[in-house]
């Protein structure tokens, strides 16, 4: 008992260590300089930016695609791609949405059901991949347009209000430094976290697809959360493409191998930074979605640079 205690004391030390290797390394440095250096600009463009409470809501606004991003990261790692993370947590929002309030089926196993449901589709996009050898863009190109059409056809088109308050429960907050928190953004905290150890301390495991299913589910639980509602159209528009934006200004190579999830969260941030800070300045949500399409242009060309210097 005592060896078995001594044993985990021994490996929770030497994680510590590594994880600020891992904050102080190549792969994280640039994009924690980079978040860093945005938050600068926008402190000085704005005197609201660097409340507590306004950080607070970064994170809130964050949370959803910022755990989307564990799945796209962890894909990503593998050289492959996942078109599918939006429109796939979109539809598990929808089974545990229309479950609880439609179906009457109890919150808990309802939200369990919106999980398995993401997973049933991680487990579909992997073997798709790694058992047929079909690209992994053109298998998630696939499965997001069919994911967004169950979508419609599960929900109806119909909006689900009126959820229980378990499914709430990640988006009510609590008091901290004088600023309002979620729930939901300790999970997404905790999830990274986690995700960090299982990819540096352990064998992660072959099943890279269904474990971003995973974190798509848990995504779909948060957005549930977050909006109050179980909306056919949320989470089919940006958060795809914000979940890649995520990763790759994390410092995560879409050429696969090279990578952080610790960068991603960075990344996530940065992304959350741009558009509060653009939205406290005054631009115009079109323009937000420009500069966020540069940003992604620039990280992939510093990556695309960067690999053929040690090529």
């Amino acid at each position: 008992m005592s060896t078995d205690t001594s044993s985990s004391a021994t490996t929770a030390r030497a994680a510590l260590p590594r994880l600020l290797r891992g904050l102080a390394s190549g792969q994280t440095i640039g994009p924690f300089v980079a978040l860093v250096l945005t938050m600068a600009f926008f402190s000085y463009k704005s005197d609201r930016f660097l409340h507590a409470q306004n950080l607070s809501l970064v994170m809130q606004q964050v949370m959803v695609v910022g755990v989307l991003a564990i799945g796209q990261t962890l894909v990503i790692l593998t050289a492959g791609i996942d078109l599918s993370c939006g429109t796939v947590m979109a539809f598990g929002q929808i089974v545990m949405t229309k479950l609880a309030v439609a179906n009457g089926v109890p919150a808990v196993p309802a939200i369990i059901l919106g999980i398995l449901t993401c997973i049933g589709f991680g487990i579909v996009n992997g073997g798709l991949v790694t058992g047929v050898r079909l690209p992994a863009f053109i298998v998630t190109l696939g499965t997001l347009n069919i994911a967004l059409a169950l979508t419609h056809i599960v929900s109806n088109d119909l909006t689900f209000s009126g959820l229980p308050s378990e499914l709430l429960y990640f988006g009510r907050t609590f008091r901290l430094a004088g600023a309002d928190f979620t729930y939901g953004v300790v999970l997404m905290l905790v999830l990274y976290g986690l995700t960090w150890y299982a990819l540096t301390q352990t064998a992660w495991g072959r099943h890279v697809y269904a474990i971003a299913g995973l974190m798509y589910g848990i995504a779909a639980m948060l957005l549930a959360a977050r909006t109050t509602l179980g909306d056919p159209n949320a989470g089919q528009t940006t958060e795809n493409l914000d979940s890649i934006t995520a990763v790759v200004l994390g410092g995560t190579s879409l050429f696969g191998g090279r990578g952080s999830v610790i960068g991603t969260l960075i990344g996530a941030t940065i992304v959350g930074i741009f558009r509060n800070g653009l939205t406290l300045i005054g631009v115009e949500v079109i323009y937000q979605y420009l500069v966020t399409g540069i940003l992604v242009i620039l990280a992939v060309s510093v990556d695309q640079l960067a690999r053929r210097r040690r090529a």
